[in-house]
């Protein structure tokens, strides 16, 4: 099928496929004419991209793993184990992203429970100064 179709099929824009292939994450066959190719194969191998970039994964990581991957069209699963500590890995970068956020989370509520209550402003002068992302003219 070509792209247009693909894209609907897959619910993926044809930009994104685009680069996916660009990524080397998708290869479809090229007609003579130059148009794109997909087959039914490839609608898995998206799925299996979906997956693993909302599990957190970069593209790079993900051209890696994917080669070593079986999507049945329910469930993405390692085809070996091998792959196992790269997917360690990951789940280790992501659980110091959840500590690093959870950090700032409670730095921000500090933050906030030290605000004096409603309408009792310690300095109003310094609720004058320019809000962030507002130009200063002098």
């Amino acid at each position: 099928m070509r792209i247009g179709a693909f894209s609907r099929r897959t619910g993926v824009s044809q930009r994104l496929l685009r680069y996916y292939e660009e990524q080397g994450l998708l290869a479809p066959r090229r007609r003579p004419s130059g148009y794109r190719e997909y087959e039914e194969g490839d609608v898995r191998t998206v799925q299996s991209i979906r997956t693993l970039l909302a599990a957190g994964l970069s593209t790079r990581t993900i051209a890696e793993l994917l080669p070593c991957t079986v999507n049945d069209g329910q469930v993405l699963m390692p085809a070996c184990s091998g792959m196992l500590p790269d997917l360690h890995r990951e789940r280790e970068r992501i659980d110091r992203a959840i500590a690093d956020l959870v950090t700032a989370r409670t730095t921000l509520d500090t933050v906030i429970a030290a605000a004096p209550p409603s309408g009792e402003d310690v300095d109003a002068d310094a609720c004058l100064a320019p809000a962030l992302g507002e130009a200063v003219t002098h």
